[in-house]
């Protein structure tokens, strides 16, 4: 009788130790904080007026969600007469490889119209269908990237068309710094339109208000802003899931060394496509590990440290050979300056190993990879980095104060 009393107040115990175990997770739950940036999708509520009685089209991929992971088209499916959906490249779920064209398709009844492939612009039969073009999708920060062209072009042809444009904002993951050199208008293309710096430092909303003045697109354009973003965050400081935007982009740290080393993918060094750290690292197989690490450390440049790394690509540039260089670390992203440090490793190669480099010729036409990447030719042709690297400092100021009327954020 005792064993059967002492039993069933352990078992009491045990119940009510879960209750309170329960009632604290609970509790804690509650007192958990959110996300510190609201997102513009998050705010479709407050612009239904935007929407009501209209046919809604909505340009995104898998980044397109909210802070709860639901993604954008089922947001608009639920709140708005979504029609069209319209994808960029690397398609609606972002599983298509760079340059592949992607099919359309259908998502929940709703047709998906590719942006990359036959047409890179909505055309006449597409816009018949929506009264409203949307767009939420995350850029990475990088003026060569095709995100912010696709819209670019649905800009321009809504606006031939009468069609209102809103932008659902979303943050730069890599803050509101602005670096590197102005595009030249000789080196425009689809992966880099405008002149802007090669960290462009806007939100995707900034971005099509500075463009729809600047290039007098007259649209009748709208952005819904976010709350609590500021130009100093990083995707860290926001408290929102990440979303890879693209094969080579899994995380939000890579977008800063994409902006870094991006360039160099177009030389014949590798950056680390087909590893697991895409963009982290820069080699070949004629270089010495220790050697290129020695020289780029010697420079003691700002937020950064070189280790001696050797790297065998499962595919891509050197794919199944030994590369050896550096991987790159990012100590201080607040002092860390992505283009000085991508055009010093560039040098830096070219100077241990002459003749080594190899700059391939861009697609389809005349000219070079790289100067449509980087939008000029200097670092090509050899212009001293105590010239260049200045210039680029006195252009991305100059264009810090050209685009500070279409800014939302301080």
């Amino acid at each position: 009788m005792k064993r059967l009393v002492l039993a069933l107040i352990l078992l009491v115990v045990v119940l009510m130790t879960g209750c309170a175990d329960a009632g604290r997770r609970e509790q804690d739950k509650k007192s958990l904080p959110g996300p510190a940036v609201t997102l513009g999708i998050e705010r479709i509520g407050e612009y239904e007026q935007l929407f009501a009685g209209k046919r809604v089209g909505l340009i995104t991929n898998q980044t397109g969600v909210d802070s709860k992971l639901r993604s954008s088209e089922d947001i608009l499916l639920a709140q708005t007469d979504l029609t069209g959906i319209f994808v960029p490249e690397h398609g609606l779920f972002g599983a298509v490889a760079a340059g592949d064209d992607v099919d359309g398709a259908e998502y929940k009844g709703v047709k998906v119209h590719s942006l990359y492939g036959a047409t890179r612009r909505p055309t006449p039969a597409m816009l018949d269908a929506i009264d409203v073009m949307t767009v939420d999708i995350q850029d990475v920060g990088a003026r060569h990237y095709t995100y912010v062209s696709t819209m670019a072009y649905a800009m321009e042809e809504c606006a031939k068309a009468g069609k209102k444009f809103v932008v659902f904002d979303r943050p730069n993951p890599i803050g509101g710094l602005m670096e590197g050199p102005l595009l030249r208008q000789e080196q425009a293309s689809f992966i880099g339109l405008y002149p802007v710096p090669l960290r462009h430092g806007l939100t995707i909303g900034e971005y099509a208000r500075y463009i729809n003045d600047t290039q007098k697109l007259g649209l009748d354009l709208t952005v819904i802003p976010m709350k609590g973003w500021q130009r100093k965050m990083y995707w860290q400081d926001t408290g929102l899931p990440w979303v890879g935007t693209s094969p080579q982009i899994p995380t939000a740290a890579t977008a800063l060394y994409y902006v870094t080393t991006g360039i160099l993918g177009d030389t014949n060094l590798s950056v680390g496509i087909g590893t697991t750290k895409p963009f982290y690292y820069v080699g070949a197989p004629f270089a010495e590990k220790d050697a290129v690490a020695d020289k780029l450390n010697s420079l003691q440049l700002p937020g950064v440290y070189f280790r001696p790394a050797a790297f065998i690509p499962a595919y891509g540039a050197f794919a199944k050979e030994l590369c050896q260089g550096v991987e790159i670390y990012i100590t201080d992203a607040e002092i860390y300056r992505a283009a000085l440090t991508g055009a010093n490793i560039l040098r830096c190669i070219e100077e241990l190993y002459p003749d080594k480099v190899v700059y391939p010729a861009r697609y389809g036409g005349k000219g070079y990879k790289i100067d449509i990447a980087l939008g000029e030719t200097a670092l090509r042709v050899g212009v001293p980095l105590e010239r260049l690297l200045p210039r680029w400092d006195r252009e991305a100021q100059e264009f810090a104060e050209q685009v500070r009327p279409y800014l939302l954020y301080k």
